[in-house]
């Protein structure tokens, strides 16, 4: 028995990627002309709170997280936020939120100020796609 755990771990470990080039491999590819964008609010907008955000994609299609299907993916809505890691799952957080049911619009709360809103698209997993679909910064004021 120990000795056919140990021979599962190994071979796990064997079959493992050892580089981040390697972990690249995993992750889904998007097709050449593939854009996310926010179609609204504009960029440089003075809104109120709560904000709809409009999502907009063009050249691939929209999935829920969890459904395996070539060139679409589910959007990521950062806030205030740098670009994560573009090589693993996006970890979901305040400042970056999962819409994994396919949602292609979402109405958040803003305190008011100014925000940053940034868009990227993940695979079924919520592994950004190789190349990465991401969307232009937009800034936005609160009122």
């Amino acid at each position: 028995m120990r000795r056919a755990l140990l021979t599962g771990v190994l071979a796990l470990f064997v079959t493992m990627p050892a580089t981040a080039d390697e972990m690249d491999d995993f992750r889904q590819p998007s097709p050449e002309g593939a854009a996310v964008f926010i179609i609204s609010p504009a960029d440089g907008a003075t809104v109120q709170s709560p904000v709809t955000v409009q999502f907009g994609l063009k050249g691939m299609g929209v999935a829920p997280a969890g459904v395996d299907m070539p060139n679409t993916g589910h959007h990521h809505l950062l806030i205030n936020e740098d670009l994560p890691d573009l090589t693993v799952s996006m970890p979901a957080g305040p400042g970056l939120i999962h819409y994994g049911g396919g949602q292609t619009q979402a109405t958040i709360e803003l305190e008011p100020g100014t925000h940053t809103l940034q868009l990227i698209l993940g695979d079924m997993n919520h592994i950004p796609h190789k190349p990465p679909v991401i969307s232009d910064k937009i800034t936005i004021t609160v009122e």
